[in-house]
């Protein structure tokens, strides 16, 4: 008898041990890519998708590697980001929350510790087994109080980073820009918060600070030098005219060949990672560990490109400077109805006082930097497949177009913050081993969030759901609406606070609402007051999308809309202040605060639901 139970144990173990290697052998490699203030008519499927032609109605542009992407998968078209700006669109995506649910609404560092967080994706997909990476950009700022409770560190939410800053003091990179208190062996009395530099083909470093100049008389010049050799555009006001050192690098070229740029170093940084199976390779100075060919791979990939500088390789500059593009052009009535928030918006990137040259220069380069990009996306998914095959793994790609838009002259601007469809439409493509889960060649109209993401990935992963522990996530799994196994929405809803202020918008297939949700940014405080606020005081903006695409006239006090108004905005109000929201006073850059404010007076009022009349 003894001898049968030991013989039992044993098979028991064994059959633990097999079910372990098939579920593990079941989930798929899954890489997510994300690209950077990207418009989503950089991307000739994706206009064909929504206006029946590849082009932008700007002019040319070329995207092969992502088209042929969406021939291979789902095409989520009408994806919607959460929040206009990195940060907090970049939080929505890693938590899976709105942010009225997370309290995150713009740049906030923020900690682990306040009693309504929950993990972020990568954590969640180590729990299921993964091992997890990330190559670039981030943008998600996590802290973890420590000690007594008044400091608080970096807490990495990926098992394994290959940021930015590091690979950049290697000379990794074309650009870069960072805090430093020394220069060429130098140390600085004033330490510099973001000293500029270029980086030649030969790995020197060309500053560009008129600052250092002063401190530093040998870099004489150089400032004025490096604007004239890389033919830089950077934005400028229309009173204090061009600077040699600051303002936003809207157009110029890169100092340093196609693959050798920051966001190239990513991709051949990422494929010699698939590479260099169980065992340590180096990148620059320093050594990283190879994927774990024993374990699925999560695997986030963050491009730069083409948030500025926008600086494309010399070979794809001069492609595109053969093309001239349409400029959107500013209706000279739609300040007079635009609400001040948005204003504020145009203001704070406004370009219309730009040349006809300069502008052009500016959409040129802005594509050919998106074009460049587009073939690095593709050399990363072809590893990506190839590694998977190559260990008979099943694999997803989660590819979305920009954590939001970017305005080239529309509205008179650029820069991104407002919740205008070309600031927050982002369409998503998943392409999946799994065909079932994810046809090939299919298009989804049904409106995606950037809520969607996590439990797209997580579901994936093996994660069920419906389980107690997932119960914080707002969005839905991406394979369920492309079946049409969840009702479809009827309105995308955000809420930003960075740049223009807070405020709130919610869209449907024919209308977009937005309105001022608080007085200021002061969180806990006067939680009510738009509830209390005129309809004035809000602030609102009403556009009708199939008579004004281009969101110029604002509909918001027009008597013929009134009712539609009236019941986006109580929807927007119920949902966004009423339906479980959150603020924290994060405290700063220390991320020691923890007392969670909340708002419930409406709970399940984000139903999806909304009928118009």
């Amino acid at each position: 008898m003894n001898q049968f139970k030991a013989w039992l144990s044993v098979a028991f173990v064994w059959l633990a041990i097999g079910m372990q290697g098939r579920v593990l052998a079941e989930q798929p490699n899954v890489l997510w890519i994300l690209t950077d203030d990207h418009r989503y008519d950089s991307i000739r499927a994706f206009n064909k998708m929504l206006h029946g032609q590849e082009m932008s109605e700007l002019g040319y542009v070329e995207s092969p590697h992502t088209d042929r992407l969406a021939k291979r998968g789902t095409t989520f078209i009408n994806a919607y980001c959460q929040a206009q700006g990195c940060a907090p669109s970049r939080a929505s995506m890693h938590y899976g929350r709105y942010p009225f649910r997370s309290g995150i609404y713009e740049f906030e560092y923020h900690n682990n510790n306040a009693e309504h967080c929950r993990p972020t994706l990568p954590e969640s997909m180590a729990e299921l087994g993964y091992q997890t990476t990330h190559f670039g950009k981030l943008g998600v700022r996590v802290k973890t109080i420590k000690g007594d409770g008044k400091w608080a560190t970096q807490h990495p939410i990926y098992q394994q980073s290959f940021y930015f800053k590091d690979l950049a003091k290697d000379g990794l990179c074309a650009w870069g820009k960072g805090w430093t208190t020394e220069v060429n062996g130098v140390k600085l009395k004033e330490p510099f918060q973001n000293l500029e530099y270029f980086v030649t083909p030969e790995g020197d470093f060309e500053y560009s600070s008129l600052q250092l100049e002063k401190i530093m008389p040998e870099f004489a010049g150089t400032a004025a030098r490096t604007m004239e050799k890389y033919d830089l555009l950077r934005h400028y006001n229309a009173k204090k005219g061009k600077h040699v050192d600051s303002g936003m690098i809207l157009s110029g070229v890169s100092s340093r060949e196609a693959g050798k740029t920051r966001d190239g170093y990513y991709a051949s940084i990422f494929v010699d990672f698939l590479k260099n199976q169980n065992r340590k390779f180096k990148v620059g100075s320093r050594n990283y560990d190879g994927v774990d060919a024993s374990k699925p791979l999560f695997c986030h990939l963050g491009f730069d490109f083409p948030h500025t500088p926008v600086l494309p390789p010399a070979d794809f500059r001069e492609r595109f400077q053969q093309h001239t593009y349409k400029v959107p052009s500013v209706d000279g009535e739609e300040m007079e109805t635009m609400p001040k928030q948005l204003q504020q918006g145009v203001r704070n990137g406004f370009s219309d006082h730009f040349t006809d040259a300069e502008k052009q220069a500016m959409i040129q380069d802005y594509y050919a930097f998106c074009a460049y990009g587009d073939t690095l996306v593709g050399q990363a998914a072809d590893a990506f497949i190839e590694y998977s095959d190559s260990q008979k793994q099943a694999w997803t790609i989660v590819y979305v177009c920009g954590d939001h838009g970017w305005k080239l002259n529309d509205h008179g601007s650029v820069s991104k913050f407002t919740p205008w469809d070309v600031d927050s439409h982002n369409p998503i493509i998943v392409v999946s081993s799994d065909k079932q889960a994810f046809p090939a060649d299919k298009v989804v109209t049904d409106f995606v969030e950037f809520v969607d993401i996590a439990p797209t990935v997580l579901a994936a992963g093996g994660a069920k759901l419906d389980a107690e522990q997932y119960e914080y996530l707002d969005g839905m799994d991406m394979a369920e609406i492309a079946s049409g196994e969840v009702p479809a929405r009827d309105y995308v809803i955000g809420e930003s606070h960075a740049v223009i202020g807070p405020r709130a918008f919610i869209r449907t297939k024919d209308y977009v609402f937005s309105m001022q949700t608080r007085p200021n940014r002061n969180r806990g405080k006067d939680m009510d007051w738009a509830l209390n606020a005129s309809y004035k005081e809000l602030d609102p903006a009403l556009y009708h999308m199939p008579t004004d695409p281009g969101e110029v006239r604002n509909l918001a006090f027009s008597p013929e809309y009134e009712r539609v108004a009236m019941v986006m905005k109580d929807k927007l109000l119920n949902i966004v202040l009423g339906d479980n929201r959150v603020e924290v006073d994060w405290g700063g850059n220390q991320a020691v605060g923890t007392t969670v404010y909340r708002s419930n007076f409406a709970p399940g009022a984000d139903d999806k639901q909304l009928t118009l009349p």
